[in-house]
């Protein structure tokens, strides 16, 4: 039986692009609007998997998927990084001067707003994806209107890419992580990244104590985020990403910071993909 996987968007978007990397291309794909309708897609069980971004190079954290996570009890069992290239698409046939507006997410858009600087008569409009406005060109053959969008949504939807890589900044990475309802699925021996969510007290150098115990179990820190605890004002969860060498020493801080850490919970253990 073919693996169901929750993506956020449709066929051709960078959600579709890293679902195919991860798990290949024998999976049946949960297209999903949004991350919370994802959610929803693992937790009633049509979904086995899913695929949320997390961070961006240039644009940062995607903090409310961090909720999500946290809120839900999902586990991240994996995670993955995509190079990203925006691409503007158009029915075929059309020229750039035939261009009214470009549609795409709001993400893409910022990204590419230096090109379009150059063509002040096109109106740029927040979509809800970036393969959506793609589909939506193809089959409605709208002659004024243009996508950003990746390569593989123009091949998808028969549509001709008018110009290529035009985001501002080339050097443009995301990572996903991989969830779903259960926990870790590696061995011991092959998990070597975590994540992690905790609350410390407001006492002075709570934080530095916790991060201290981290490097003296030699795990190295490679992301930390703060969110508000909505429940109560003025008071901060931390979401921490770290790596180490030795399961031992993740084993040993995990134990130290059940006790230091106020409401401390592993929201994953996996491979790190940077490696």
């Amino acid at each position: 039986m073919k693996l169901k996987i929750a993506i956020q968007g449709i066929k051709g978007s960078n959600h579709h692009q890293v679902a195919k990397e991860y798990f290949g291309d024998d999976i049946d794909l949960v297209e999903c609007m949004s991350f919370d309708n994802l959610i929803d897609r693992l937790l009633d069980g049509t979904a086995d998997k899913g695929v949320m971004a997390i961070e961006n190079s240039i644009a940062g954290s995607i903090i409310p998927n961090y909720a999500l996570v946290y809120h839900n009890n999902l586990h991240i069992i994996g995670e993955h990084y995509l190079n990203i290239h925006h691409n503007l698409m158009v029915l075929n046939g059309c020229e750039i001067k035939d261009i009214e507006e470009v549609r795409s997410h709001p993400m893409a858009l910022l990204q590419c707003k230096d090109f379009f600087r150059d063509y002040p008569h096109i109106k740029l409009v927040e979509d809800v994806d970036t393969a959506e406005t793609a589909k939506s060109i193809h089959e409605h053959g709208w002659s004024t209107i243009g996508a950003i969008a990746p390569e593989v949504a123009a091949d998808l939807y028969d549509l001709n890419i008018l110009a290529r890589e035009i985001q501002t900044i080339k050097n443009n990475a995301t990572r996903f992580i991989i969830v779903k309802t259960k926990n870790k699925e590696l061995p011991k021996n092959e998990i070597n990244k975590a994540s992690l969510r905790f609350v410390t007290s407001h006492k002075r150098g709570s934080l530095a104590a916790v991060l201290n115990v981290m490097s003296d179990c030699y795990l190295n820190l490679t992301k930390i985020q703060s969110l508000p605890i909505i429940e109560t004002p003025w008071k901060y969860a931390f979401f921490v990403d770290v790596t180490f060498e030795e399961y031992e020493h993740f084993d040993k801080a995990k134990s130290l910071l059940h006790i230091m850490a106020e409401d401390f919970k592993i929201l994953g253990e996996y491979k790190n993909a940077r490696i």
